[in-house]
């Protein structure tokens, strides 16, 4: 039997570029060869597209072939350049292992969308609310999900600092990995996170802190047949917790630890998991998210973000609380491939 052509994207114009590079080896390593010819598409920080063996530490340096998807639905699948001329590679599913800007808003959805070509993960529209952390917010809310106390601005626009309630985090509304994100303890110091947060977005959120411990939970399914991984706590000894701000998060975090299962209650690692996937749901969510919340000392559950196509790295939270449900990353790969393919519930 022919194996599936499965073309796996990886890099990106984003911040996270290096985090999507080692996600992406993550995603090689655990790829089940036997079933599935990967056809690795790099993309570099400048935006060149190349088509090469893999993700390893020299992939942008290497002598590779241009590459681009085919916006004819005809070819479905790549444009590769050689000798002056474009030869076609049929895909027939991509994965795009790509985090952040340009990755989960929409923008590489939609692209393959125009291509014919079926993916993995979460389509346009729910791509783009979930990156929009306002645009969450609102919807989380209509379904009767706790979000914290918060204010959006748009270019521009100010707010009085006697209107918020110290400690606040203020953060870019369309961005990920706690890039720009400051905590707030003075009011006089909220202007100033402002400005740091508008490096990476224009829209800007400013969020009440919320008492309580930081919970996630991994999501793996499409529309009511969700499977969710074993519940993580994030136990915090200073500070707040930023994913991959670390120098060398392969080793850990200097402040953090991810407790997987979550030392809760199991009344309340269901409770979690419960509102996670009504969260997933309302925003439309298919394949995979990981649902970030809060867990208030009164057992009330407060929405935090989600992470339509969270890290796959070897430290990442989403492959280890699938691990820890009997889901090693080979398994969720099968599946999330299994789901993106014609058929399936979108």
């Amino acid at each position: 039997m022919a194996r599936l052509k499965v073309g796996i994207i990886f890099g990106g114009c984003s911040e996270e570029h290096s985090v999507s590079v080692k996600s992406a080896r993550e995603v090689a390593r655990h790829l089940d060869i036997e079933t599935y010819e990967p056809f690795y598409i790099g993309i570099t920080q400048s935006g060149d597209w190349r088509l090469c063996d893999g993700p390893d530490a020299d992939w942008e340096k290497g002598d590779h072939r241009a590459a681009v998807l085919s916006p004819d639905r005809s070819v479905r699948g790549l444009l590769v350049l050689d000798q002056g001329r474009y030869e076609t590679v049929p895909l027939d599913v991509v994965l795009p292992v790509l985090h952040g800007r340009l990755g989960e808003d929409g923008a590489i959805q939609g692209l393959l969308e125009l291509s014919g070509i079926p993916y993995v993960g979460c389509d346009i529209q729910s791509s783009a609310l979930c990156m929009d952390k306002s645009l969450t917010y609102l919807v989380a809310e209509n379904v009767g999900i706790r979000t914290p106390n918060h204010w959006t601005l748009t270019t521009g626009e100010t707010i009085d600092p006697d209107r918020i309630t110290c400690p606040a985090f203020v953060k870019p509304a369309r961005s990920g990995s706690s890039f720009g994100v400051t905590k707030v303890s003075r009011k006089e110091e909220l202007m100033g996170a402002v400005e740091t947060a508008r490096r990476y977005d224009a829209k800007v959120l400013i969020e009440e802190a919320v008492a309580g411990s930081e919970i996630g939970c991994a999501i793996l399914g499409n529309e009511k047949d969700l499977i969710a991984g074993q519940v993580d706590h994030i136990a915090l000894s200073h500070g707040f917790f930023r994913i991959h701000q670390e120098v060398q998060p392969e080793t850990g975090s200097d402040n953090s630890v991810a407790i997987v299962p979550a030392d809760i209650p199991e009344e309340s690692r269901s409770l979690v998991a419960e509102k996670a996937k009504a969260v997933y749901r309302a925003l439309g969510c298919r394949g995979l998210s990981r649902v970030d919340m809060f867990l208030k000392e009164d057992g009330e559950v407060v929405l935090n973000e989600v992470n339509t196509f969270p890290g796959m790295t070897s430290y990442s939270r989403y492959p280890r609380m699938m691990a820890a449900a009997d889901l090693p990353l080979t398994e969720v790969i099968h599946r999330l491939v299994s789901l993106a393919l014609p058929g399936k519930p979108r």
